[in-house]
């Protein structure tokens, strides 16, 4: 199965040349560090920050420039800073291509919970509620089962949702989904990984079309 370095670069096969590309907090920001050979793409942070790059080596970190998560990042030849009226507006306004966010539960609706978790202390849903508004493209990485071991990806999310509808494709530890008008179509298992591991820790309705090919990183 996959670690969260292979989700992210699994995510990173899904950009295309000319791209700008929101990243959200956890696993999604990886994904800046797997950028495929011969494209160039434009991170966007709503923070305020348009041309992020990966993150810095130890010791080079600028504690001045980070993401919406507060990392240190680095930043690519011509990026720039903006204020947060100038940063939803590009969200708003459908100027991403491509959402990548991170989440606790992803119903087979394509419904989203990944701001608050009953009984816990946030700091708040962030830029997230206007992502999953805006948003047309929006995949999701994430572990597949919880540390209990139940499934993450389910008939009806049971946390607060942020989003209904809005997820298109999902990439886990154990393989690459597309949710559809019928549930979660297996596209991809993760290496090493059987399309019955696949099944047993789907709770949603799983489709199974075909033989499923492994994912090649």
């Amino acid at each position: 199965m996959l670690d969260k370095s292979g989700i992210a670069k699994r995510i990173a096969k899904e950009l295309q040349d000319g791209f700008f590309v929101n990243l959200g907090i956890g696993i999604p920001t990886l994904v800046a560090n797997y950028i495929p050979e011969g494209i160039e793409v434009e991170f966007q942070s709503e923070n305020g920050v348009l041309g992020m790059g990966p993150f810095p080596y130890e010791g080079e970190e600028d504690a001045d420039v980070i993401n919406a998560g507060k990392q240190t990042i680095t930043t690519m030849p011509g990026a720039s800073f903006f204020d947060s009226a100038m940063s939803f507006a590009m969200i708003r306004g459908q100027h991403v291509d491509l959402t990548v966010l991170g989440a606790m539960e992803v119903s087979e609706q394509g419904d989203i919970a990944n701001w608050k978790i009953p009984g816990k202390m946030v700091k708040g849903m962030g830029g997230a509620m206007d992502l999953v508004a805006s948003a047309e493209n929006i995949i999701v990485a994430m572990m597949h089962t919880n540390k209990a071991g139940k499934s993450k990806l389910l008939k009806k999310c049971s946390l607060p949702l942020t989003g209904v509808g809005c997820v298109k494709k999902i990439v886990t530890n154990l393989g690459f989904l597309e949710v559809t008008s019928n549930g979660f179509k297996l596209l991809e298992r993760a290496p090493g990984v059987s399309v019955e591991e696949i099944q047993k820790a789907t709770e949603g309705n799983l489709i199974i079309e075909g033989d499923i090919p492994e994912m090649t990183l």
